[in-house]
């Protein structure tokens, strides 16, 4: 892979920042109406849907959903790295090195509604889900890197995280509002409920794209990089590949990447194995319906909005860490009380499962929240160590560990549920299959907090911490080689993972980037 012509010509200018509109921040957030609502869409229902209305088993129902994930999986990165190095062509300079790719995905986006269509066999919902899982990575993967290009400071970089999350709330709370709704109008046997509600959200995601396309910017390219690069010898496939994955488990070797991820991990796979698990939990085990999992999900993501809120101000008033840790015992409350109520033999119509719903909606917002505000500072931390930016490669990274382990988690679920003797299609389950249930909304769920948190405790990115990461920044800019202070030196040792003479470029990392 060729020298990253900026860090090897730290003579040229940095273009100065754009300033930051109130509609930047609304079109950037109002995007997650595809990454947090098309989620929550297939989190709550996909499952159900297909053993209910497709007649799959629950163990065919997780293997879409796995493949798709796995698939996307190795899709994400590729897209990734493609973006990095899209600005040097005609394309990339012509519409953005990742808004193209968002331009694209536009008149796409309408594969979601056909995977919505009943009585069609495993292949069809195969197909269909592995579909609408690539054009969602097509238009994701360079989303996620926008906050960087628009934004350099911490603030800023934080606000377009809570603009994000807080518009991703509101399209979930949708996603499962809209259901009980269609239900109540259709009735609760009908299979168009989940059409309607896939064409409803298709027309969304494509009004928001367009939106975060007219709305956002790059980083302007400092002048005489475009000869730079077309000077340089372009990359092979074969090596462009080779590339790809070399900068994928480079990324590993940034301390502070590393632990973000593990908290990141915590906090969603729990949530994966939890909304895996709560429908058939309260429709099972709490002798509830479809309209009343539409209630209880829809309050749930009404609560995580105003989590949200909360985790904001908390994030960057405080600790991101210690705001995680809260997040995750109040999420940890909820599943207790959920399994406490279901022993004491509650059903899902007693007034009192909304206490659980609103302590497991807290922890869950501010989950939600503050992995993504934390990894809009990731690429600075990689970029001390290495002198480069590289925001296509940590997006691509995070999305392909993501869909990796959410595809195992998934599967795992449906694999559990089989193996006890969950029956598609049927009003009523047996007790061995209930218990299945609900050890993997317990035990499931709390074990990968206890992990997140574990996590957690070691990890220190803080607004004073990033604060001096950006003034080390500077310092090696201007050519400077040794630390403005010992403490910097000790902040940025423990961010990076690296001693102080090895970051700017002087270490394995930086050097397997040159090759």
């Amino acid at each position: 892979m060729a020298t990253d012509p900026i860090a090897a010509n730290p003579a040229l200018p940095l273009a100065p920042a754009r300033p930051v509109r109130w509609y930047n921040l609304l079109a950037y957030g109002s995007n997650d109406v595809l990454g947090a609502g098309s989620m929550a869409v297939i989190s709550t229902w996909i499952l159900i849907f297909y053993t209910s209305f497709c007649g799959l088993s629950a163990g065919e129902a997780t293997i879409i959903f796995g493949t798709a994930r796995v698939l996307d999986a190795i899709t994400s990165p590729t897209i990734g790295h493609l973006s990095d190095g899209l600005g040097r062509t005609w394309l990339g300079r012509k519409f953005g090195r990742r808004r193209f790719f968002i331009l694209a995905a536009i008149p796409l986006l309408p594969s979601f509604a056909i995977m919505w269509v009943a009585g069609q066999n495993f292949w069809y919902y195969l197909v269909t889900y592995v579909l609408f899982e690539m054009v969602y990575a097509m238009e994701i993967i360079p989303y996620e890197t926008l906050a960087s290009e628009m934004a350099t400071d911490y603030k800023t970089k934080a606000k377009f995280a809570g603009a994000r999350i807080l518009l991703g709330q509101c399209s979930a709370i949708g996603a499962a509002f809209l259901p009980g709704w269609l239900i109540a109008y259709l009735g609760p046997d009908s299979p168009d409920t989940y059409l309607y509600m896939g064409i409803i959200f298709s027309v969304l995601f494509m009004a928001a794209a367009g939106l975060l396309y007219a709305f956002s910017w790059e980083r302007q390219r400092p002048p005489g990089l475009d000869e730079l690069e077309d000077a340089e010898e372009r990359p092979t496939l074969g090596a462009a590949f080779k590339a790809l994955y070399r900068n994928l488990f480079s990324t590993l070797r940034i301390r502070a990447f590393r632990l973000h991820l593990g908290m990141y991990l915590g906090g969603y796979i729990s949530q994966d194995i939890y909304n895996a698990a709560f429908t058939y939990f309260v429709i099972f085990a709490l002798a509830g319906s479809t309209a009343i999992v539409a209630n209880l999900v829809g309050v749930t993501y009404i609560v995580q909005l105003v989590a949200v809120v909360l985790a904001i101000n908390f994030a960057l008033r405080l600790s991101p860490a210690a705001a995680y840790r809260f997040a995750a015992l109040s999420f940890a409350i909820g599943v207790l009380v959920f399994l406490g109520m279901y022993g004491a033999g509650y059903t899902a119509t007693s007034a009192l499962f909304w206490l659980p719903v609103v302590f497991a909606g807290l922890g869950r917002g501010a989950l939600n929240y503050i992995p993504w505000a934390t990894y809009n500072y990731m690429a600075d931390v990689d970029e001390i160590v290495t002198g480069r930016r590289r925001e296509g490669a940590f997006a691509g990274v995070m999305t392909f560990v993501r869909k990796m382990s959410q595809a195992l988690a998934v599967i795992l679920v449906g694999q559990v549920m089989q193996a006890s003797g969950f029956l598609s299609k049927a009003p009523t389950q047996s007790p061995t299959a209930i218990a299945a249930i609900v050890g993997v909304l317990g035990v499931g769920t709390i074990a990968m907090l206890i992990f997140g948190v574990l996590v957690s405790t070691r990890f220190r990115l803080t607004p004073r911490t990033h604060a001096i990461l950006l003034d080390e920044i500077e310092h090696f800019r201007g050519g400077a080689r040794t630390p403005t202070s010992p403490e910097n030196a000790r902040v940025v040792e423990d961010l990076s993972g690296w001693s102080y003479d090895r970051l700017w470029g002087n270490n394995p990392v930086a050097e397997a980037q040159a090759k």
